[in-house]
């Protein structure tokens, strides 16, 4: 059923802005047979939001993936460079929560951890809307910030960098099967307020899978069943994301592997002091409002690194000081 709305709609759309755009065709002939500048004015206006609302849906067609329509988990991992860092990654949680509001997606945090001073160490965001893992699925990496650090009194400019992992929610639609042997169940006290009860029991839940080495971890809930059922959801969708990359870079003939955090690994820079730019490394795509972009809107990154995954192009990106 979900598949055949997103047809209907899409459809319905493609047939709406055919009939718009005859519409505004006959307005401007309307126009100019009459002499009146006005109409055919108001015809090219609507042409050009037609336009505008066609590469936008053109974008969204680039979204079909296998897992593109599901839901995502969203990590954000701070780099080397303790509480400078560990701000960063709570700068870049923000934007992708900011984002998500935008397109009125709901936000639930599934497990945070606090850094010493500011700022957070880890952080673990699921993200619910329609093709939300497709919009986010490009970035995945390292982001990097410079800016005139706020927690050094010399006010000197540093370098920071945090990792971002993006990976679907599996639903009913995909099977995965995990052995139980193959996994270590830690469970530990949840961390931040949450009351007594949540500071007096072992509510959070770790899944371990040794295969791989992946580590998941849920807080969210004060039942453990609840927090340990949300875990191992959180273990399926890291297993198929794990898959759906084998795949691509097996189908691209390119062996990609999980970098450092750190310099020369970056997606994207993002340049505070003692200038504003944005820029991403991959498509050369810049803003030149990093406000902007750190409230969530990071629209157009999104869409030139999707073109770029699906037409190819981009390359080697010299990257910003």
């Amino acid at each position: 059923m979900r598949e055949r709305t997103d047809l209907d709609e899409a459809v319905a759309t493609v047939l709406r802005i055919e009939r718009d755009l005859a519409d505004a065709i006959d307005l401007i002939e309307l126009g100019e047979a009459e002499g009146d500048q006005e109409i055919v004015t108001e015809g090219e206006e609507t042409i050009r939001a037609l336009a505008a609302n066609a590469a936008r849906r053109q974008v969204e067609t680039l979204l079909s993936g296998e897992a593109d329509q599901n839901d995502t988990f969203l990590e954000v991992h701070s780099g080397a460079g303790g509480t400078e860092s560990q701000d960063w990654a709570l700068m870049l949680m923000r934007m992708y929560s900011r984002w998500a509001d935008r397109r009125g997606f709901k936000v639930e945090m599934l497990e945070v951890t606090d850094g010493e001073e500011a700022g957070i160490k880890s952080a673990t965001l699921q993200i619910k809307g329609h093709n939300a893992y497709g919009w986010l699925k490009t970035e995945s990496g390292v982001h990097r910030l410079v800016r005139i650090s706020p927690f050094d009194s010399n006010a000197r400019r540093h370098t920071s960098f945090a990792s971002v992992w993006v990976y679907p929610v599996v639903d009913d639609r995909i099977q995965v099967d995990i052995k139980e042997s193959d996994c270590r169940v830690d469970t530990f006290r949840a961390s931040g307020a949450g009351g007594q009860h949540i500071n007096k029991t072992d509510s959070a839940v770790r899944i371990t899978h040794i295969p791989t080495g992946i580590v998941v971890s849920c807080q969210a809930e004060r039942s453990q069943h609840k927090n340990r059922a949300t875990a191992w959801n959180m273990l399926r969708a890291r297993l198929y994301e794990l898959e759906l990359q084998k795949r691509e870079e097996k189908a691209s003939a390119e062996a990609a592997s999980k970098t450092d955090i750190g310099w020369g690994h970056q997606l994207r820079s993002y340049v505070l002091q003692p200038y504003q730019l944005v820029k991403d490394l991959r498509t050369g795509v810049t803003s030149g409002t990093p406000s902007d972009i750190l409230d969530g809107d990071i629209d157009s990154f999104l869409e030139a690194a999707l073109a770029q995954r699906v037409y190819g192009g981009g390359g080697d990106v010299e990257d910003i000081d």
